[in-house]
């Protein structure tokens, strides 16, 4: 959730590199995220990455140069504006290896095992029904695929008027949930090793001042699909 008109000292911050900024083509960071998902796990050559949420692109193009030619990346974004950017951006920056699909994160537009990794940058807060997400990113997964987001949880319990406060909704700050909701939600999902890690605090002058002055603060969150099991 880094603000538009953030430096890049704060992106270094949330977890991307001074380099991996200066290679991006231009408009495909648009300050928003509250970390790097493609820094999480090792991407490696080959893989298909889907990225939930991917508005003008920038993780699909990090996770594009780290799967290489021979790889591919997805990205879906509810909004058609988004999508018309980022495939303008993809155009831009000569990625032939990224496609950008109009959807939504509940109900993906992508076929049954199929993906190697799933990624996401402080999206699935938003998501009314988060258990269906993680379910979803369970389907389109292969057997052994792993999930990678950075997202946002609630180290309290949120009030009922924090809940239905939209500029805090809007913030990525109502839709938190708890690490252990989270966890749960994502066994539930089929997923195994789980593993939340609360982020350190980034610096004052981010917009993650916001959600941390009510207890919500950012997350790696990893999980994998199991070799066996599941549908």
């Amino acid at each position: 959730m880094r603000s538009p008109s953030g430096s890049a000292s704060v992106a270094t911050q949330l977890g991307y590199t001074a380099k991996e900024l200066s290679e991006l083509p231009e408009g495909a960071d648009l300050g928003l995220g509250c970390g790097n998902p493609t820094a999480i796990l090792a991407l490696r050559p080959r893989e298909s990455v889907l990225d939930l949420g991917s508005g003008a692109g920038i993780d699909c193009f990090l996770a594009a140069q780290k799967v290489g030619p021979t790889g591919r990346v997805i990205g879906v974004d509810m909004t058609p504006e988004m999508v018309r950017r980022a495939r303008t951006n993809a155009v831009a920056g000569g990625y032939s290896n990224v496609e950008f699909r109009l959807g939504e994160i509940e109900h993906l537009p992508v076929a049954d095992r199929s993906i190697d990794v799933v990624i996401s940058n402080c999206v699935v807060n938003l998501a009314p029904d988060k258990s269906r997400v993680y379910r979803e990113a369970f389907r389109v997964l292969r057997p052994g695929g792993r999930l990678s987001i950075s997202d946002v949880v609630a180290t309290r319990p949120l009030t009922e008027r924090e809940r239905d406060d939209d500029s805090l909704w809007s913030s990525c700050s109502s839709g938190a949930i708890s690490v252990r909701e989270m966890g749960r939600a994502l066994r539930k999902a089929g997923f195994s090793r789980v593993r939340i890690r609360l982020r350190k605090a980034v610096s004052r002058a981010t917009s993650l001042r916001g959600p941390a002055s009510i207890g919500v603060v950012p997350a790696d969150v990893g999980a994998l699909r199991p070799e066996r099991g599941g549908a």
